[in-house]
């Protein structure tokens, strides 16, 4: 791993506010084939952590003309 990675897991540990090695722990864990379904409380963080992002969007009407617009070019 080279430092730049290693940076990368440091800082999304610390938006987590937990260590990188635990860090590593979930990020496995969650790839782990066969792994038990998410409980509705961690389903619920990701969604209130997903809200609090504020991301430059259009009118949803635009939106879907656009889309539409792409699926006849």
């Amino acid at each position: 791993m080279d430092d730049a990675e290693l940076e990368d897991i440091q800082r999304m540990a610390r938006e987590r506010r937990i260590s990188a090695s635990e860090w590593v722990r979930q990020t496995l864990f969650e790839i782990r084939p066969g792994k038990p379904a998410k409980s509705p409380e961690e389903k619920l963080t990701a969604i209130r952590q997903a809200a609090s992002h504020s991301f430059p969007t259009a009118d949803i009407e635009q939106m879907l003309a656009e889309i539409e617009q792409g699926y006849r070019a």
